[in-house]
């Protein structure tokens, strides 16, 4: 979106930074015009729009100072302007909402600016950015205007800043951004050409540049050059935004890493299970082998276990008097239920 900008040009400025240099350039209202550094709907700016009067000969344009925040021509008289409600359009919808389409053929005008502000959203907290071109030049917004007439037969004209995805370069910032016409082609398009689809789409050029201002902005009252003065982020915002701009990359290294960690377990499994056995070891060394790979810890253990073993399979003084058939099926019980294999079996049955 975009909500406040700077323009602080000077009236004869605007024309040529719109590249109106050639035809006659009639101004209107522009007595109303007043140099900003903070702007935003309901405030006076100048827009070039064409000239469709009948003393013009079809090359001139129109700049005429307008209301930033668009009031329908349908909207009742008697309602109070809200310039907050659409001083933004979506490109996209355009051409579906009735608010917006019946001026497309006609009422097309440029919004040139030095910059434009933008928040980044961090939780509860927002952070303005400056955005703009990093040679100075003014930036050109495709824009529609429109008048109303209010209960007293006042004419009022007011416009609207359309809008589109953001570029790749400002995702981090806002998934919104205006329409940027950038060079002369596109601007004589806007105004006068009949296939603009290929205009409303993201400005993608490495010349838009951008970095943070004061939140003081915030207040339209707050005006003067300090509003674009840059102000140092905190190391916190500043991770953010690198974050942003690495999450790709660093989710390629873990990526990586992960794979090379499960290599080699891999490799070291495979080479355990591959160990040369000695020729001459019997399967009785060959469990000595093994146990003393364990250490000496687990060669005591082992030793305990195997003795505790002998000592369970010795039958107790009740288990004597019990029956033969009894005592069988005891046993079996005993063994039927504990599946898990012993110590006695790992060495083997002598």
């Amino acid at each position: 979106m975009c909500g406040r900008a700077r323009c602080t040009l000077r009236a004869d400025d605007i024309p040529r930074a719109c590249h109106r240099n050639a035809g006659p350039v009639r101004h209107v209202n522009m007595d109303r015009y007043r140099p900003s550094y903070n702007v935003g709907p309901g405030i006076n700016l100048p827009v070039i729009r064409r000239d469709d009067g009948s003393n013009s000969d079809g090359d001139g344009v129109v700049l005429h100072c307008m209301k930033w925040g668009l009031i329908p021509s349908f909207a009742k008289k008697t309602d109070k302007p809200d310039f907050y409600k659409m001083f933004n359009a979506r490109s996209e919808s355009v051409c579906e909402k009735a608010s917006f389409r019946r001026l497309l053929p006609k009422s097309r005008c440029l919004v040139a600016v030095e910059g434009f502000y933008e928040w980044k959203k961090d939780g509860s907290k927002k952070q303005p950015y400056y955005v703009h071109f990093k040679d100075g030049r003014p930036l050109v917004f495709a824009a529609l205007y429109d008048s109303w007439e209010n209960s007293e037969g006042q004419k009022l004209y007011t416009f609207t800043i359309l809008t589109t995805s953001s570029s790749s370069a400002l995702q981090w910032l806002h998934d919104r951004m205006p329409v940027v016409l950038g060079d002369k082609e596109s601007t004589d398009t806007w105004l006068n050409g009949l296939k603009i689809d290929m205009l409303l789409k993201p400005y993608e050029n490495p010349d838009l540049v951008w970095y943070p201002v004061t939140p003081a902005i915030g207040k339209l009252s707050f005006d003067g050059p300090d509003c674009v003065k840059e102000v140092p982020l905190k190391s916190q915002e500043k991770n953010s935004i690198s974050k942003f701009f690495s999450t790709s990359e660093v989710r390629e290294k873990q990526e990586s890493n992960m794979e090379k960690s499960l290599c080699d377990e891999a490799n070291l499994l495979k080479k355990l299970k591959s160990e040369p056995k000695s020729r001459n070891s019997s399967p009785a060394d060959e469990g000595d082998h093994d146990s003393k790979s364990l250490g000496d810890v687990g060669k005591s253990q082992t030793k305990r276990d195997y003795e505790e073993f002998i000592a369970d399979k010795k039958p107790s003084k009740d288990e004597n008097e019990v029956s033969p058939a009894k005592k069988k099926g005891n046993i079996k019980g005993e063994g039927g239920g504990d599946k898990q294999p012993t110590l006695f079996s790992y060495f083997g049955k002598k």
